[in-house]
């Protein structure tokens, strides 16, 4: 039985049209429509709404807003997720039904979709071959794809992975039991992920068990945004099995990967790791229980991780009783701000095993190593400075201009634009309505968003609640807001009720030149007091939302260096305390300082925002 406020509702629905209100919306009842009246309500101003806001009101309309706010009050939401997903436009992966199961015969995938699953593809297939070519590419789809099985006892199999999910906007791709027990073939994957953004990628017991096959991982996530790579029992029990990982990973940011039971068991395995890991920003690498009980095999690291900004390896039980084994460690983890290594368990128990490390990079910990099989010959402990780094290879690290001093807001500058398109998916905001209903919980927030265990959305989950939940740094006042009205309060808090929010106008000028024109410093130029809002990867709208002490902020005209014509209207905060600040910060890459010693500037990028007193 419908109750009277959704009777209510459904008349009022019916009535309104042709309704405009101060907000232009027609329906005074909508999410938005709510939204625009609080505004109205809580801002002490008739200044002018801005639409890069606005626009990230709930969708949803009166009738639908009502319905889904009443499965939420009894914990039935998930019951109508893809249709609730779809109607407030929010950021939820589709459940994938098998399909082409048990084809064995050669197939070609050329510009295919997301959101498959290959069950039991390609199982006993002998000689087949099948070509991924522009597979799931796309920027701004959440490709979730599944090969289970695929390939599993084939004999002399061929697969080929190009341009695999590139420019993909959080990639998931889950590869099960891929080639196991499998004799002679070969799988190749090139530029496999490349410009992806946080892509999950996990390799479970990928060619288990097989025969003499053939991987090769080129250009493999490089160029990725917070990648997590799993590779659980690679190779395990493998005889002869040959495995290249080039050019792995290079300039990514804060990419994971975990090499669990890599190799273990194997018999005459080799595996090369050439440029693993290049201009990686915080890279963390797991090696665990890597290539241990295996016989006569070689692993080969050579330029691993050189370059990168910090980073940590773990090498747990590596080559552990195993018996002639080599390991070559050649320039390996000279990052130019120190990391860490530690190697536990190294090759111990094993028989004629051999390990030598070359130019090796400092920070390092070797415990419970056997010192009879691993030489030190030519070990130079050697790092390269950060100053002498922040001429060099800044640039590789922090784009020209993402970082500038305040002296280079003056009208005739001529400085690089970063690029500040927003990367994220196109989510809204909830309706509070239905927000307030929501446990902001981990656990209930994946039950609700049906988030598996070491899934990409239970990433986005854990990594933002764990970000919403931190405690404030020194001086921060901070919220995480899930809804325009939420963004509102916290805002008014902090800043009173005659405030304002800003952003850049357009994503015009990135990535190249622009010369700044008239500049107008928000309060006068003094020293005031904002509200910055960056957005979060989380499946509805949610913005980190903090107060920022001690900064000025500036509107500036950007034009075009050769023809002057007016191009963008820039947005841009001066931090002016940067004490707290971390010494690896990318602003003191590029800048050439430290913390405490220089101010540091950025531009607002497109879809964050900046809230000031009204001017």
């Amino acid at each position: 039985m419908m109750s009277p406020l959704f009777l209510l509702i459904l008349l009022f629905s019916s009535l309104t049209v042709g309704f405009s209100g101060r907000g232009g919306d027609q329906n005074p009842f909508t999410p938005k429509a709510y939204a625009l009246r609080y505004w109205d309500k809580a801002i002490q101003n008739t200044l002018p709404k801005p639409s890069f806001l606005t626009s990230k009101a709930s969708p949803l309309t009166a009738i639908q807003a009502a319905k889904y706010a009443k499965l939420a009050a009894t914990n039935a939401l998930t019951t109508r997720l893809p249709e609730f997903c779809s109607a407030a436009h929010l950021l939820c992966f589709p459940d994938i039904t098998p399909n082409l199961s048990k084809r064995d015969k050669s197939q070609s995938f050329s510009g295919y979709e997301d959101g498959q699953n290959f069950t039991s593809y390609g199982i006993g297939g002998a000689g087949s071959v099948n070509n991924f070519k522009n597979y799931s590419d796309g920027f701004f789809n959440p490709g979730v794809n599944e090969f289970r099985s695929y390939s599993r006892s084939s004999g002399g199999g061929s697969e080929t992975f190009t341009g695999y999910g590139e420019g993909t906007n959080v990639v998931e791709e889950g590869f099960n039991t891929y080639g196991k027990g499998s004799g002679g073939g070969t799988g190749e994957f090139t530029q496999y992920a490349t410009n992806s953004n946080v892509p999950t990628l996990r390799f479970s017991s990928y060619g288990e068990g097989t025969g003499g096959r053939q991987e090769s991982f080129s250009k493999y996530s490089d160029d990725g945004n917070a990648g997590d790579q799993t590779f659980s029992n690679y190779g395990k029990s493998a005889a002869g099995a040959v495995s290249e990982f080039d050019s792995y990973g290079n300039n990514s940011n804060v990419a994971s990967s975990t090499f669990g039971s890599y190799g273990a068991g194997g018999a005459g395995q080799n595996e090369t790791f050439t440029n693993y890991g290049i201009n990686m920003n915080v890279p963390e690498e797991n090696f665990n229980n890597y290539g241990a009980r295996t016989t006569g095999g070689t692993q080969s690291f050579t330029n691993y991780r050189n370059q990168a900004n910090v980073g940590d390896t773990s090498f747990s039980s590596y080559d552990k009783g195993s018996n002639q084994g080599a390991a070559n460690f050649t320039s390996y983890g000279q990052s130019f701000n120190e990391g860490s290594d530690t190697f536990k368990g190294y090759a111990v128990n094993s028989t004629a095993a051999k390990a030598g490390f070359k130019e090796y990079g400092v920070n390092t910990t070797f415990k419970e190593y056997n010192k009879d099989g691993v030489s030190f010959s030519g070990y130079t402990n050697a790092t390269t400075s950060s100053a002498h780094v922040s001429g060099n290879l800044a640039k590789k690290w922090v784009e020209p201009g993402k970082f500038f001093r305040e002296s280079m807001l003056k009208e005739g500058t001529i400085m690089p634009m970063p690029d500040i398109k927003d990367k994220m998916p196109k989510r809204s905001f909830l309706p509070r309505s239905i927000l307030t209903k929501l446990p902001f919980s981990t656990s209930e927030l994946k039950r609700i968003f049906k988030a598996s265990d070491e899934s990409s959305m239970d990433k986005m989950i854990k990594d933002s609640m764990g970000e919403c939940t931190r405690a404030p740094s020194a001086g921060e006042t901070k919220r995480c807001v899930g809804s325009v009205e939420d963004m509102i309060d916290f805002a008014t808090s902090v800043l009173g009720r005659d405030i304002t929010v800003r952003s850049t106008e357009t994503v015009n000028g990135s990535k190249q030149n622009v010369m700044v024109s008239k500049v107008k410093g928000i309060n006068g130029g003094k020293v005031t007091k904002s509200v910055s809002c960056h957005q979060s990867l989380f499946p509805y709208l949610l913005y980190y939302c903090h107060s920022v002490p001690k900064v000025r902020v500036y509107e500036a005209d950007l034009l075009d260096p050769n023809t002057k014509a007016k191009i963008n209207h820039g947005v841009a905060i001066c931090h002016l305390d940067t004490t707290a600040w971390s010494p690896t910060h990318g602003a003191f890459l590029a800048l050439g300082s430290g913390p405490g010693k220089i101010e540091v500037c950025h531009w607002i990028f497109e879809n964050d925002m900046t809230w000031t007193i009204a001017n």
